[in-house]
């Protein structure tokens, strides 16, 4: 490996596993600085290669993109609060109630130019192993195309979702040729699933302990289910009638055959689960639990090599004195969004439930939420106002560190990691659950009218989570429980905004409004919580945001390309 490949003692963070390449890790500058001996020399290479460019997913962890904090995401959402109100960790806050932030000169949400790094990477691999590679037999070579269509697809759906028309590349750009125009959405979304079709067909169900946490056929054939939820999603709700470029939007025909491919797809995953490769998984546990079946694609970390920060980011202040951030809490909107654990709904106005609104609750929201009176790593945590470390206080244009919601988020959280900061965090991020696979199957399956499998999918869900069956009967009924489900289900992992814009409900969710916490003030032996806004703007999500700018230096650098209109 000499001059290519740099010599280091530590391991490849990959997707499921920590794959160490015999103290080789392949460098992360351009191609350009290797040769071709080098990269496709052997097999060996070719692999050291191919997982380098997993480290593209490491871009979404924990919901960071885009604002580079974890749940940053959510925090643009009903479900969670970011609690300063200062550029840099409270920019979120700053997005999220003022619009025009979002402009063609800095959009914000912004993935242009890496996802299209990384999709050169790919591609010129691809050319790679067609012209170059030695040593292959036929199968490992569709392997090693499947793996990097894998990843092609996943940065392009992140394009797609972003923008809705983009630039379309399979294969190397001659620099000559670099101007290149704007695909439409629908052809988008048909180049991701066929991106993710092909990868499903050429990836094994599992790979041996030595390769454990490359993509599957399963995470393949989850992902061209999500691709084609969101495709039928645009067909269905969006109508042309937020953006009148012509390269936008999906004929809503089209809808029907979407959703059907995306239930077909989730059906795949469902059988792998039926052998046995996937299974739910106890909810309070699965999240610290490296080994969950449920993880149908995820990112595994390694405590001392490799580690990340979320437990800083989230513990309540006692746990790291001085030093713990509390990014984000949770919101009153999803406290309230947790049934009793008799599936009934809660209610404020239920004066039983108000007196106790913590007793009785559904097993996940004990799971996700720490609220006033639960106990945390030997202490009972105190949220009112009378403490001055751990309650409530006002969110405002201050780096709180604290809740400015009365609730800490807990999913997530490890328990038993008790010195964070010496020994930070290393939990799995699931990128994909098997939950996640069976709430795209029932949303498929009510959309082309298969309500009873749209609710055995849904009830095998409820069911592991300790709850009753839903008492959804029709197709709105079951898409206002699959809404429910999904908020709580994927709280704190990055689904709700995309939801929400998907939907096309995010125009009317996230705008002109304000969110809330629960304010607890001690009244004799009991607590008083009183509702309170903890937004100290109106929120702001325009029907252009459907559509987010490409950015302007791209505009200005491909002469084919024009701005997508309204922008």
């Amino acid at each position: 490996m000499k001059n290519y490949i740099k010599i280091t003692k530590k391991s490849f963070l990959v997707l499921g596993a920590v794959l160490v390449m015999g103290s080789c890790k392949v460098d992360y500058d351009p191609l350009d600085r290797y040769t071709d001996v080098a990269v496709y020399q052997n097999p060996a290479n070719i692999r050291s290669y191919i997982i380098g460019m997993y480290s593209e997913f490491n871009t979404f962890k924990f919901g960071t993109f885009p604002i580079g904090y974890d749940n940053a995401t959510d925090a643009l959402t009903d479900v969670m609060k970011y609690s300063s109100g200062v550029s840099g960790n409270g920019t979120v806050n700053i997005l999220a109630s003022d619009a025009s932030r979002v402009n063609a000169a800095g959009p914000q949400l912004n993935y242009w130019a890496t996802g299209y790094a990384r999709i050169r990477r790919l591609n010129e691999f691809l050319e790679g192993l067609d012209t170059k590679a030695q040593g292959l037999d036929n199968n490992s070579k569709l392997q090693f195309q499947a793996e990097a269509r894998f990843i092609r697809g996943y940065v392009y759906f992140w394009l797609v979702k972003l923008h809705g028309s983009v630039v379309l590349l399979d294969k190397l750009v001659d620099p000559d040729k670099k101007d290149n125009p704007r695909s439409s959405e629908e052809d988008c979304y048909k180049f991701i699933a066929a991106d993710f079709a092909f990868a499903a067909q050429n990836l094994p169900a599992n790979w041996d302990s030595g390769n454990t946490g490359r993509a599957t056929k399963g995470a393949a054939y989850g992902m061209l289910a999500r691709t084609w939820l969101y495709a039928a999603s645009i067909a269905e709700y969006d109508k042309k009638q937020f953006n009148a470029d012509p390269l936008t939007g999906i004929p809503q025909t089209k809808a029907t055959d979407y959703y059907t491919q995306a239930s077909n797809a989730a059906d795949e995953v469902k059988k792998l689960a039926g052998q046995g490769i996937y299974a739910l998984d106890d909810f309070g546990t699965m999240f610290t639990n490296k080994n969950s079946k449920e993880a149908v694609f995820k990112i595994a970390y390694l405590r001392p090599q490799l580690t990340h920060q979320y437990d800083l980011g989230f513990v309540p202040p006692r746990d790291v004195p001085g030093q713990a951030l509390v990014y984000g809490v949770p919101t009153a909107e999803l406290v309230n969004e947790f049934e009793m654990n008799d599936g009934s709904t809660f209610s404020w106005a239920n004066p039983t439930m108000a007196a106790n609104p913590y007793a009785n609750r559904e097993p996940r929201f004990y799971a996700t939420v720490l609220h006033n009176g639960s106990a945390w790593k030997g202490r009972t945590l105190n949220t009112t106002t009378t403490d001055d470390i751990e309650g409530i206080t006002e969110y405002g244009a201050t780096e709180a560190k604290r809740t400015v919601t009365g609730y800490y988020a807990k999913k997530l959280l490890d328990q038993a990691n008790t010195n964070i900061v010496i020994n930070k965090s290393d939990q799995t991020w699931m990128e994909m659950r098997y939950a996640e696979v069976l709430l795209i199957d029932a949303e498929a399956k009510t959309k082309i009218n298969n309500i009873a499998g749209a609710k055995a999918s849904l009830n095998e869900l409820r069911t592991k989570r300790g709850l009753p069956n839903t008492p959804s009967q029709t197709p709105d009924e079951m898409m206002k429980a699959i809404e429910h489900e999904r908020i709580i289900e994927l709280a704190f992992e990055g689904h709700r905004y995309w939801d929400l814009r998907r939907w096309r409900k995010a125009h009317t969710k996230l705008n002109n409004i304000r969110f809330t916490g629960h304010k607890g003030t001690p009244s004799g032996s009991s607590v008083t919580y009183t509702t309170v806004t903890v937004d100290n703007a109106n929120r702001q999500f325009t029907p252009a945001l459907y559509y987010i700018p490409i950015p302007l230096d791209e505009i200005l650098r491909n002469k084919a390309i024009t701005q997508i209109q309204g922008w």
